[in-house]
């Protein structure tokens, strides 16, 4: 290229470079049909990424929208349905941090599924996806939402992801996202739900005070599925005593599912636990070195036989059991370690005679069908096209930051209460999975137990439990009982429906 030439040439200023590279939304539309029965059901997916912006003020002076964060999202939307603008729509992510919401959208309430391992269903590469026959679109629309950096999401060019790998930033960010959605469908008339799975349940408490103190958008319900709303109750760190109570009935439960409890059934034993736990362990826990010869080993002998580790050791551990020496434990003498995200699975630990021993068993088994399904649904089926790693579950949004939470544990039940008080008509359905060890179920039961919230608020509150894990709808017949279950607390939610029925295990058997 000669001098003149060169001199020719514009010379590019940061604004016009900004201009040339100013994000805009990427939706794709199609349409699907869905035989369910004799019913044939036409919907709409709308697929791709929304620009997300802030205001700006410059020295006071408001200088319009400045575009942070596209934010990827899945809707479905009935055709055709008589009032279909006004049906109830569910806003739906999981949890991590740093998960994207493709188990809760092929898993559980999307209009298609993951064909699923399970513990004695396991399927061999290279899986696929079928047809979800209960999917929730029968009744309501759905807007599947990634955070930034999972699935497609990612910041604007120039904007650095740390800002939205947070408490706040992330649930601002996905908070400004159903809003934004509601707005560009004109669906503000609608009734609104959160669906929030582990983590997502900690955003979806958080999401629903913040989205009424900012925008005051009031929901009908919110699902919480394998919830954690106050993490002190599940983290074992040095001095907090809470966790050893909380896991466990848990622990129970899997021992019950590895054969350690012949001839009992499982609400019997979980509730047997859950009395223990909460009566005479607890205070066995509290007394510390005051507890007394006799009673370590009454309390070291009854632990051993509910959680099914052997005596001696229960009693070298200090009466405290962790999650980690529990699946290392359980089934060490049949050379297998058991799951954390769904403790029925198993696998060899690789190295036997570890402290901590091998991975999660579970987490890939899992992992792998959905990986595929919701790769070949957006690209072949849904028309989205990109050259992104779409990140089911990533580490790339750690470290997170907790930094609201300094000198104390993340708890988010004080903005799910204050939005139960000030909207006394909002309901809540938490699913449990027995064999969980994630996010316990007792540990859950004790934070809904403390909710500043009246009586009545309590009566808001539906609880089921299911036989199997964090990702309970692996099991493909609790997937179809939950889904029967969410139905009916929806439909209640909108007041046209009664109260679902909790199932939990009755406390007190001994």
């Amino acid at each position: 290229m000669t001098e003149a030439q060169t001199t020719a040439q514009p010379q590019e200023t940061p604004t016009t470079a900004r201009q040339r590279r100013e994000p805009k939304d990427d939706f794709v539309t199609t349409e699907h049909e869905l035989l369910i029965g004799d019913d044939v059901l036409r919907y709409r997916a709308e697929t791709g990424r929304m620009v997300i912006g802030e205001e700006m003020l410059e020295d006071g002076v408001f200088e319009g929208l400045r575009p942070k964060a596209q934010v990827f999202m899945t809707s479905y939307m009935a055709i055709e349905k008589p009032g279909a603008d006004i049906r109830p729509v569910i806003f739906v992510f999981n949890g991590g941090p740093g998960s994207s919401s493709a188990w809760l959208h092929i898993g559980l309430f999307g209009p298609r599924r993951v064909v699923a391992n399970d513990i004695d269903d396991r399927t061999p590469p290279p899986y696929g996806l079928t047809d979800n026959l209960e999917t929730s679109l029968a009744y309501a629309d759905l807007v599947f939402i990634d955070p930034v950096t999972t699935g497609f999401s990612r910041t604007v060019e120039g904007e650095k992801p740390e800002e939205f790998h947070g408490f706040t930033g992330d649930r601002d960010i996905v908070g400004e996202a159903i809003r934004q959605w509601l707005c560009r469908n004109n669906r503000w008339l609608a009734p609104k739900f959160l669906a929030g799975e582990s983590y997502g349940t900690t955003r979806a408490a958080a999401l629903a005070g913040h989205l009424a103190r900012r925008h005051g958008i009031a929901f009908n319900g919110i699902i919480l599925i394998s919830a954690v709303l106050d993490f002190g109750t599940i983290d074992f760190n040095e001095g907090n005593e809470a966790p050893y109570l909380h896991y466990l009935p848990t622990f129970a439960a899997v021992a019950h599912y590895h054969g350690k409890h012949p001839g009992r059934g499982l609400e019997d034993v979980v509730a047997e636990a859950t009395e223990f736990a909460y009566g005479d362990y607890s205070r066995a826990l509290e007394r510390g070195s005051r507890l007394g010869a006799e009673d370590r080993n009454r309390i070291g002998s009854r632990l051993s036989g509910l959680i099914g580790l052997d005596e001696e050791f229960v009693r070298l551990a200090d009466l405290r059991i962790d999650e980690f020496t529990f699946f290392t434990q359980l089934l060490r003498n049949r050379g297998l370690r058991i799951g954390r995200l769904d403790s029925r699975f198993t696998a060899h630990p690789g190295k036997t005679n570890g402290e901590v021993l091998g991975d999660d068993p579970s987490y890939p088994i899992i992992q792998y069908p959905y990986t595929v399904g919701i790769n070949h649904l957006l690209r072949a089926e849904l028309g989205y096209e990109s050259d992104l790693t779409y990140e089911v579950l990533t580490s790339r949004v750690h470290p997170w930051s907790y930094k609201e939470f300094e000198n104390s544990s993340v708890n988010t039940a004080d903005d799910l209460a204050f939005a139960m008080r000030m909207n006394p008509d909002l309901k809540v359905y938490v699913a449990f999975g027995y064999h969980d060890s994630a996010t316990p179920f007792a540990a859950s039961e004790h934070v809904l137990a403390h909710l500043r919230i009246s009586p009545a608020g309590q009566e808001n509150i539906v609880r089921r439990y299911y036989p199997a894990g964090h990702m309970m709808y692996v099991n493909q017949k609790v997937r179809i009982d939950q889904l029967a279950d969410i139905a009916a607390f929806v439909h209640w939610g909108m007041q046209s429906a009664p109260r679902p029925e909790s199932n939990q295990p009755k406390a007190g058997v001994q």
